[in-house]
């Protein structure tokens, strides 16, 4: 048996009353949303006092690949 032919066998048994909540809530599914933008994280650590810059991000890159792709435990 599909999912699909699963939810139509249980809505059927449901009462009315609950046929139109899962319906309702079948339709908030589908509705159009806005897209959700995503924030700079610098935002997180804003108010703590530290600064990222381009030279932090090289020195941690170049740290974090020095001994790519090594030896594992």
């Amino acid at each position: 048996m599909s999912t699909w032919e699963i939810i139509a066998a249980r809505t059927k048994e449901l009462p009315l009353e609950l046929q139109l909540q899962v319906l309702a809530f079948l339709n908030s599914l589908t509705q159009a949303r806005p897209p959700r933008t995503l924030k700079s994280p610098a935002g997180l650590w804003a108010d703590l006092g530290i600064d990222v810059g381009p030279e932090d991000i090289a020195q941690a890159r170049q740290e974090l690949w020095a001994n790519f792709p090594g030896e594992t435990p």
